[in-house]
């Protein structure tokens, strides 16, 4: 059986892995679902110095205290900055690295670097306005699904750290990216301009990567709970049947 770790994206918590987490627990496997500091039901403890540092330490830790090895660590949106950093510290630690319709970046660049131009002139703008000059609240849903879910989702959504997106990643470990197999999972079915397509298109064929799609809004954990668990289980399954 495997070990998951679960990284959430921004203005979410642990909380969101609610679906997908009982379905793999019930196949044998051990799951964790950190929350990252500032976030979720650790919200209370933000601070504006909170950076995309404080959470691949968050991690990282996780990893240290819970004596964890052979983890496949999964990072939904910008969680995919988190993981990088994770892979980058700690390698040897991990099977697998899955990147769940998130950001892959290169060394010395921000998700603020991944996005539109115009994204971080904005966000600058409306934590001033709204957030006190460093948080930044959720100014759209990107996440489509049930009334249910959204109701569900918007309770427990929580302003998001402006340095997390500013801070640029440090990567040191020029050989961690090769060391580990790499997945990335693209979810399709977007209402506006998908740059998480470019992700994928761009690690299509590449040594050591496979990329697979499923067609759904940019959350699969929430709206394909079971479709999603069963692609992690097969990797799972690839990872166990390959020749030592």
């Amino acid at each position: 059986m495997a070990t998951f770790v679960f990284v959430h994206g921004a203005w979410s918590g642990g909380w969101i892995w609610k679906k997908v987490s009982p379905l793999l627990r019930s196949a044998g496997h051990e799951v964790l679902t950190p929350t990252l500091s500032g976030l979720g039901e650790r919200v209370h403890l933000a601070t504006a110095d909170m950076s995309l540092n404080t959470h691949i330490q968050d991690i990282v830790n996780v990893l240290q205290f819970e004596e964890l090895r052979e983890v496949i660590l999964v990072g939904h949106s910008y969680g995919g900055m988190v993981i990088t950093g994770v892979a980058d510290c700690m390698p040897d630690r991990l099977a697998h690295v899955v990147y769940l319709d998130a950001f892959v970046p290169a060394d010395n660049q921000s998700l603020h670097d991944l996005v539109p131009a115009g994204a971080r002139p904005y966000d600058y703008a409306l934590a001033r306005q709204q957030g006190d000059g460093w948080r930044l609240p959720l100014y759209a849903e990107q996440i489509t699904g049930t009334e249910e879910d959204m109701r569900w989702l918007r309770r427990h959504w929580t302003d998001q750290p402006l340095l997390t997106f500013d801070q640029p990643i440090h990567l040191c470990n020029s050989t961690a990216r090769s060391l580990v197999p790499h997945t990335y999972i693209h979810c399709t079915q977007k209402p506006d301009d998908d740059f998480f397509a470019s992700f994928a298109q761009q690690f299509s064929g590449q040594p050591g990567w496979q990329v697979f799609e499923l067609p759904t809004g940019h959350a699969a954990q929430v709206t394909m709970p079971h479709e999603l668990a069963n692609l992690l289980q097969k990797l799972v399954e690839t990872h166990t049947n390959e020749p030592p």
